[in-house]
């Protein structure tokens, strides 16, 4: 297993479309999964896209039981997550404080579906069917988001709530935020 290093916002391939993952079970696939969980968990990260490590394919992995970056967030249950498909349920939108791996340092407030249903397939090509509500729906939302070149600022609609985490959120340690 590897550390990779984070693409950071004004890397050209954090802004492409990434492509289907046609392989499962495969020796290279779980390898990078390894890898990806523990980039994530150096960078105490609460999810992690392929294309944020350079890797142009459609998976994505989130999950924690407490995460410093976002201490008041619940539990999200560890996931790998290929070829996601996210479904809108009912629920409305809501606000939400969001910041990213590949935007160190920064925080903006986005909104997102409340309540949504995700498939996809795991690592071995079987079938994922969950609904997810809160900060859950949240993160596999941004996750996702990064499958189609989308960095969460892109989604900030109001630029007075976006700006560096030491100053809107003193109390976090500024190092669990790079």
């Amino acid at each position: 297993m590897a550390v990779h290093e984070i693409l950071k916002m004004g890397d050209p391939r954090l802004l492409r479309v990434a492509r289907p993952v046609t392989e499962f079970g495969t020796a290279s696939l779980k390898a990078l999964i390894a890898d990806m969980f523990e980039t994530m968990a150096a960078a105490s990260g609460a999810g992690l896209a392929a294309p944020q490590i350079g890797v142009d394919l459609r998976l994505v992995i989130f999950g924690y039981t407490k995460n410093a970056r976002y201490p008041d967030a619940p539990p999200v249950p560890p996931t790998v997550l290929i070829n996601p498909v996210i479904e809108v349920l009912d629920g409305g939108r809501t606000e939400g404080w969001e910041g990213c791996l590949s935007v160190p340092g920064l925080r903006g407030v986005v909104e997102r579906d409340e309540r949504i249903r995700y498939t996809g397939v795991d690592a071995e090509g079987a079938p994922i069917d969950r609904i997810a509500e809160g900060f859950h729906a949240r993160v596999v939302q941004h996750e996702c988001d990064h499958l189609d070149g989308i960095l969460y600022p892109m989604r900030v609609t109001d630029f007075r709530r976006f700006g560096f985490t030491s100053v809107l959120f003193p109390e976090l340690d500024p190092a669990a935020d790079d």
